[in-house]
């Protein structure tokens, strides 16, 4: 027997799926973050702008500081894959190098910004720390399995394990992008590509 609601009541509307809430949150989150910087924005903000209570906000995220790592995963899983699809555009190392170095140093100066800002939260709090620093540990165990495949692929200048030189991606990626802040200029298109090239040169096997 199928039920009907009373004649003039207002249909229910289907309680979203968890998947969809985190989802929703997670993008609004971002928008606020942009807008107001990590210590401005609030929980209530977040939830208000994803349509939600701040139950259901804390239902997918026990807290702003795990809300913005869930962020931060998602924006480095993001930057990932496009490295990884401009990888396979291309074969020849020069194209490769060249496809990494315009990913990696396309410029977001709002989430550049927040990335610092919640760096220093976490370098002067012990307990935010240890978070981050897991969060980090699997960021370069990420990329060094994109770098090894990289070696594994292009005839590269020996001595450089996985591990190393993604330290140096990432730590040359963020020094960059930082001296660019206050001076895009300083920074000209394609030098991170030129120390690239440098640092896995064919010509010095």
């Amino acid at each position: 027997m199928t039920s009907t609601s009373p004649p003039g009541a207002t249909p229910r509307t289907p309680r979203p799926r968890k998947d969809e809430v985190r989802a929703r949150v997670l993008h609004a989150a971002g928008q606020v973050f942009a807008e107001r910087g990590f210590a401005a924005a609030s929980l209530d903000q977040v939830a208000a702008a994803a349509g939600f209570t701040k139950g259901a906000v804390y239902s997918s995220f026990g807290s702003k500081d795990e809300l913005f790592l869930a962020l931060m995963d998602a924006e480095v899983a993001r930057r990932v894959e496009e490295v990884e699809a401009a990888l396979r555009a291309t074969t020849d190392l020069p194209g490769a190098l060249a496809a990494v170095g315009a990913q990696l140093t396309a410029r977001d100066t709002t989430w550049q910004l927040l990335f610092l800002e919640f760096w220093q939260r976490a370098v002067r709090d012990p307990e935010v720390r240890r978070t981050f620093v897991a969060s980090r540990r699997d960021l370069r165990a990420r990329i060094a399995e994109v770098v090894q495949r990289f070696l594994a692929d292009h005839p590269v200048r020996t001595g450089w394990d996985a591990e190393s030189l993604t330290v140096v991606l990432i730590a040359l990626t963020h020094g960059l992008a930082v001296e660019a802040l206050p001076d895009p200029a300083a920074v000209p298109d394609g030098l991170l590509t030129r120390v690239l090239a440098d640092l896995v040169d064919p010509e010095q096997l």
